[in-house]
């Protein structure tokens, strides 16, 4: 596992918590829920491309 992987995930969570606060404390309780959702979507999209290359790797490794 790449380091690099942790530290995007990291980044990504600490920028979504503060904008979910900011919106929270604002009264924008609504706009705070996409901001979550949004940003779950995009570590799901991450994560789901390094699980992509990993089966690739698999497949290259046992000659399928």
């Amino acid at each position: 596992m790449d380091i690099e992987l942790v530290f995007k995930l990291a980044a990504l969570g600490i920028i979504v918590s503060v904008l979910n606060i900011l919106l929270s404390r604002s009264g924008r309780e609504e706009q705070a829920l996409m901001v979550t959702i949004a940003g779950l979507v995009a570590a799901l999209f991450i994560v789901v491309r390094e699980i992509s290359e990993l089966f690739s790797l698999i497949r290259r490794l046992f000659g399928f």
